[in-house]
């Protein structure tokens, strides 16, 4: 049936669907079927799969359009599954620094306690010195043992520098913390709009309650076919 014919039907030009003649509709139904044969049936198949897509639709274009909404693409969905993990890294992260930290303190007591067995050795073989300037054995210790005190103070202030550097970084990791907040007061906008936004569309009639919307109106640029099951289902719908 072609829009004349509804349109027709509509103003009350024609009294009945019946009064159509059969040739009308076998006529559309020949056009359609007419040159298809089984092998057409994939092309079939795929021009339809390509007039599902958008227009202007592409594997180029693929990334100006929006995704589907699925429970990997909904954003609120990925924000909580950001905030979460990031909330249990930052835990574990934290967890690996205050052990490092624990480490490090334990080695700075450690060389603390060797500095001070160095200074009384030195202390010792400076006597031993003094006394015994021929022995070489006393000189040669207290040149060992002040190296020996060199090196332990420097290895001390590399730990307490790494110490301070483990203390920065935690410092740092508190902005993390903050991060989550940021992201937290933004889903609770978006679950507030979203809200807001079916409360405003909010109607008193359900939606399958609903008068279905005209699939074809007079102006429309297209030729299309309006199918008779389409004209009964409005035509009961008038009806009712």
């Amino acid at each position: 049936m072609t829009q004349e014919e509804l349109d027709a039907l509509m103003s009350g030009d024609i009294e009945d669907l019946e009064s159509l003649t059969d040739d009308d509709i076998n006529d559309d139904s020949v056009d359609e079927d007419a040159g298809f044969e089984d092998g057409d049936e994939k092309d079939v198949t795929s021009s339809k799969k390509e007039e599902d897509k958008p227009l202007g639709y592409s594997p180029e274009t693929a990334h100006h359009w929006p995704l589907p909404a699925t429970n990997e693409n909904k954003m609120v969905h990925q924000l909580d599954d950001v905030t979460k993990e990031s909330e249990e890294k930052a835990s574990e992260i934290f967890d690996i620094i205050e052990g490092i930290s624990n480490d490090l303190l334990e080695e700075e007591k450690r060389a603390e306690a060797v500095i001070e067995v160095l200074k009384s050795n030195i202390e010792l073989f400076k006597t031993l010195n003094a006394k015994f300037p021929d022995v070489e054995a006393f000189k040669a210790q207290l040149e060992k043992n002040s190296a020996a005190l060199d090196n332990t103070n420097e290895a001390l202030e590399t730990l307490q520098s790494s110490g301070n550097a483990i203390m920065d970084v935690m410092d740092i990791m508190q902005y993390q913390d903050i991060h989550r907040q940021k992201i937290e007061r933004v889903i609770n906008v978006m679950r507030a709009l979203s809200n807001y936004m079916n409360s405003l569309f909010e109607g008193k009639i359900d939606d399958e309650k609903r008068v279905s919307s005209a699939t074809h109106i007079v102006g429309d640029t297209h030729n299309e076919l309006v199918s008779n099951e389409e004209i009964e289902a409005l035509l009961s719908q008038f009806g009712s």
